[in-house]
């Protein structure tokens, strides 16, 4: 089940606006409710409401999903000093040290 701040983001998104602190606030009092819309000031965009919320939980799931790949992408991936110096040690010895790495990464990890 996706989280409401990505439902609300991706309503922002749809509705042609972002994402924006100062606009919209979420909050949850711990009571057994769970997470509301604490307040929205965007001109021109009425508050979502909870059917227009869950429309979007599958694609809530689709962009989360792809966010924890991404995520754990940039943890398995070398630094950029030792790509460089995997890419520099590729060229001078024509191996492919760097792009089997990349790859391991992204089997290890697929997007779908």
């Amino acid at each position: 089940m996706s989280i409401l701040y990505t439902k609300v983001k991706l309503y922002l998104e749809a509705n042609s606006k972002t994402w924006d602190d100062e606009k919209v606030e979420l909050a949850n009092y711990s009571d057994g409710n769970g997470d509301f819309i604490k307040k929205w000031n965007y001109n021109g965009l009425a508050k979502p409401t909870a059917e227009q919320i869950a429309s979007y939980e599958t694609d809530g799931n689709t962009a989360e999903t792809l966010q924890a790949v991404l995520t754990n992408r940039k943890k398995e991936y070398p630094s950029i000093k030792d790509q460089l110096d995997m890419q520099y040690k590729d060229l001078l010895n024509g191996t492919t040290t760097w792009k089997d790495a990349v790859a391991k990464v992204k089997s290890d990890n697929p997007k779908s």
